[in-house]
């Protein structure tokens, strides 16, 4: 396993929407688990493919966030949102792309989501709080939207600034 470098908005590759995997290998399970690696190396609750610019519908997620609980790192192949809550819940959401940055997000509560799991096995299943979130956030990043589309356009430009200042600094090392 190895962690990968996370790409920092603004990158067009971010923007994209990401192309289905038709076929799982050993090359595809190996990034997943190089991204469950990443994700906890970063700190973060979830990561998407195309955050460490692989253009594939592929998502991890790991919503456990007490030391003194047992890790559940999950791995969705072609997730895609089957159904959703009319209830709605607003979370504060941060991204690894976007660093330091939060802004507060409304989604729905509950929804329900399949995929294929490393196995190449059909799953579906309910998800609710931070879980839900946390999945509605990692499969909009297969669809080229990041958190920051939902705020306010001058706080999405401040953050974008910000953004954009970060990477000159990194740039010059």
């Amino acid at each position: 396993m190895s962690i990968r470098n996370i790409l920092i908005h603004p990158d067009p590759r971010l923007k994209k929407q990401a192309d289905a995997v038709p076929d799982l290998s050993d090359e595809l399970r190996q990034l997943a688990d190089d991204m469950l690696e990443t994700m906890y190396d970063a700190p973060g609750i979830g990561l998407a493919a195309p955050q460490i610019g692989i253009n594939k519908r592929l998502i991890v997620m790991d919503c456990v966030r007490e030391e003194e609980d047992t890790p559940n790192p999950m791995v969705m192949f072609n997730p895609e949102i089957i159904g959703a809550s009319d209830d709605l819940n607003t979370y504060s959401e941060g991204c690894l792309s976007i660093p330091e940055q939060y802004g507060d997000v409304t989604r729905p509560k509950e929804v329900a989501v399949r995929w294929l799991d490393v196995n190449g096995n059909l799953q579906e299943a309910e998800f609710d709080g931070l879980w839900a979130t946390c999945v509605q956030h990692e499969i909009d990043h297969l669809e080229g939207k990041l958190f920051i589309d939902y705020l306010k356009p001058l706080r999405r430009q401040m953050i974008t600034r910000k953004m954009q200042k970060l990477k000159r600094e990194l740039a010059r090392g």
